[in-house]
């Protein structure tokens, strides 16, 4: 699992459940889930090249907006040697070869 998917939880985990997307969770909820999840999945760490991997995917495919970060999820499996990643936004992954985005449905 990429450190960003982590940092992406906790965003998503202790944002207001009043804001989009949000649960709501305390620090210590939050940090309750992060320890299932770490038990279960590693945590990679960054490459050193992912920045430089990361700007070639936004230059080449033109990223924009929020989809930097998807870009920089991409950037990570390619440093890593990962070519699938299961996502609810399947069709964001699109853009980039070598990469397979199933959705949580396909299993």
């Amino acid at each position: 699992m990429a450190p960003q998917t982590i940092a992406e939880f906790w965003n998503v985990a202790t944002r207001p459940s009043s804001a989009r997307g949000g649960y709501g969770l305390s620090i210590s909820a939050t940090e309750h889930y992060l320890q299932v999840i770490e038990r279960i999945c590693d945590v990679i760490p960054d490459s050193p090249s992912l920045y430089s991997v990361w700007k070639q995917l936004v230059v080449t495919h033109a990223v924009k907006g929020v989809q930097v970060h998807d870009a920089r999820l991409v950037a990570w499996m390619k440093t890593q040697a990962v070519s699938q990643i299961i996502t609810f936004n399947v069709a964001d992954f699109g853009r980039y070869p070598g990469i397979a985005a199933k959705s949580p449905e396909d299993f």
